[in-house]
């Protein structure tokens, strides 16, 4: 019998939200430094093979189940094309044409729609007036954040980069609930990790073939592989297992709120490691995203209402 989710989160919960959201929000910046010399596609598939090995190997050694029961085939290649293939590859290509940190602020908007997919496809996480209201709060805070500059220019590749951002947080929603089916069926979240990146790899290996073959490709440069490799060890590999055991015990709305986080974690990452200057914005965004989460969780407000009368 597997355990209850609890749709409010407790301390590890918030713990593995918040280092996801360090994990996730570096992944901007090696999408970055590998798209100068990495083709999108070709992004992808080394992301994911490289990941699923890594998996897959630790699967091996600690004697955990492999992702090779048949009636998960079907539902490890539907995950991986809404949580890996199709939003990767948009993400890798949009890119191209818009900075790291408008990408960042449309992926915020995964909450947005997971609020609504949870709401029509699952029977335990409904949404309710004040989740909503949390969603509106935390997507302003990081609109505030990055400032409304980004936003405003949206002519020509630049309206289709942020177009396809938009439609890769709606796969990353419609994965949140898809990935709820393995709790079901008995399958850890290691599992389900390894067996969707393997499932990508396959799904993604003939397009490379077909579009961008390796033979016709420069070489990419050094820096490019070092963030590629950071890329599928840390934000996917890693971050992987522990957004599915997020999923478990917390609800697909609840870990989908780490898309709030990560452009805030970058933000601070660059205060601490590279020395920026945060600005009054950034404050002002992060107390919108502090109050958002508060609102989405709950539990502050449940214990400001008085009790109900015996």
């Amino acid at each position: 019998m597997t355990p209850a989710i609890t749709l409010r989160m407790g301390a590890r919960d918030w713990a593995i939200l918040l280092f996801l959201s360090v994990l996730w929000g570096g992944s901007f910046f090696f999408i970055d430094v590998a798209v100068e010399s990495v083709a999108p596609l070709t992004l992808v598939l080394v992301r994911v093979t490289i990941a699923a090995a890594i998996l897959l190997a630790l699967l091996k050694a600690t004697g955990r189940p492999l992702p090779l029961a048949r009636a998960t085939i079907g539902p490890f290649i539907v995950l991986a094309l809404v949580n890996n293939a199709i939003p990767f590859t948009l993400f890798a290509w949009g890119q191209q044409h818009i900075a790291s940190g408008l990408a960042s602020i449309l992926n915020a908007t995964t909450p947005l729609w997971a609020v609504l997919v949870a709401h029509f496809f699952t029977a335990d996480e409904k949404a309710t007036p004040l989740k909503v209201l949390g969603v509106g709060v935390g997507f302003a805070g990081v609109a505030v954040m990055i400032g409304g500059d980004l936003l405003l220019d949206i002519t020509g590749a630049n309206l289709l980069a942020q177009l396809a951002c938009l439609g890769a947080t709606l796969c990353y929603a419609l994965a949140g609930v898809h990935a709820r089916r393995f709790r079901a069926m008995g399958v850890p979240p290691m599992t389900v990790s390894a067996g969707q990146l393997a499932a990508c790899a396959l799904v993604m290996l003939p397009l490379v073939l077909a579009f961008e073959p390796p033979w016709s490709a420069a070489a990419p440069s050094s820096r490019a592989m070092l963030s590629i490799l950071a890329l599928a060890i840390f934000s996917t590999a890693l971050a992987y297992i522990l957004y599915f055991r997020l999923i478990d015990t917390a609800g697909a709305t609840n870990a989908i709120l780490v898309t709030f986080l990560i452009p805030a974690t970058a933000i601070l990452l660059g205060a601490t490691l590279l020395g920026e200057s945060l600005a009054p914005r950034h404050f002002a965004g992060l107390a919108l995203i502090v109050l958002g989460l508060a609102a989405i969780d709950g539990r502050v407000f449940a214990r400001r209402r008085a009790p109900t009368p015996a």
